[in-house]
């Protein structure tokens, strides 16, 4: 989700025959039975209940974040309805608190957002190492929407904080995505894609769908709908920053977010607002 250079590596269809076999066996693999494995649900958020969400869960992200994105983040964006979180974004002015005349920073340069949208995070309140993470859930994917379920490691400064995109979808791709730090510094990725239009497009789309983390000391692997897309050996992911310290075996905290544009996004001039991303419940288990 966060991406400050183009350091990425992808597992996809169009790299080398002996790749991209490997890719295809990873998707056809079956995941494991949830109870076979022996996994304890240890958090849940079922979104019951009406109005903003669970403040013992859910902490906001405010203002402008990352990647250059056109939102401004608000509490006003995400409440609760008919057993659902809702994140709406909304074509709408927002006069920009920390505006500077001339500034060099994107986030301070702007007079104002031109849309406002809401993240909301578990950063400062729960938190876990290892575990099955499922999220079910129903995604906008017309242009310049970017939705996003993901995590971050509780220490260090990004990339080295490590970063997992169990969901994430712009421009006509849904990615699966486990970043870390490369060499010199900079963000290093493996990162599969995979064009909505080969799921079903705007039909497939307008349904909910399940996706779902399997993390242990052994590997991160990411499915949707029980299709694995993405899986990465923990010792892939270390931080090459001479720490020798894998981003990956700490805990992690989880974000959702409805992002608007930016470097990633697209463009979203044509589309009509409001925007939705809206997710059903989020469960964590652990073995």
């Amino acid at each position: 989700m966060k991406r400050n250079s183009l350091t990425y590596l992808f597992i996809c269809c169009t790299l080398p025959v002996s790749v991209s076999t490997f890719a295809q066996q990873l998707v056809n693999a079956k995941p494991p039975k949830l109870k076979s494995d022996g996994y304890k649900l240890v958090w849940k958020e079922e979104f019951n209940y009406k109005g903003v969400p669970d403040q013992t869960k859910w902490t906001y992200e405010r203002g402008f974040e990352r990647n250059d994105e056109f939102q401004w983040y608000q509490e006003d964006n995400a409440w609760c309805e008919h057993g659902k979180l809702i994140l709406e974004a909304r074509k709408e002015n927002k006069p920009n608190p920390n505006f500077v005349e001339g500034s060099s920073d994107w986030k301070k340069n702007r007079k104002q957002a031109e849309y406002t949208s809401s993240s909301i995070k578990t950063q400062g309140l729960h938190s876990w190492l290892y575990g099955r993470f499922v999220m079910r859930g129903k995604i906008d994917i017309r242009d310049g929407i970017w939705p996003a379920w993901w995590t971050l490691g509780i220490k260090g400064t990004w990339p080295a904080t490590g970063e997992i995109d169990i969901m994430e979808y712009y421009r006509k791709k849904l990615l699966a995505n486990i970043a870390y730090m490369g060499e010199g510094k900079k963000d290093a990725w493996f990162s599969v894609e995979k064009n909505i239009d080969s799921l079903g497009g705007k039909a497939w789309a307008d349904k909910y769908h399940v996706w779902r983390m399997d993390w242990d000391e052994n590997s991160v692997a990411l499915y949707v709908d029980d299709q694995l897309l993405n899986k990465v050996e923990m010792d892939k992911l270390v931080n090459q920053n001479g720490t020798g310290i894998n981003p990956f075996k700490q805990p992690h905290y989880m974000l959702l977010d409805l992002a608007i544009g930016g470097k990633q996004g697209g463009d979203p001039s044509q589309t009509t607002f409001p925007a939705r991303f809206e997710v059903d419940y989020v469960r964590v288990y652990q073995k």
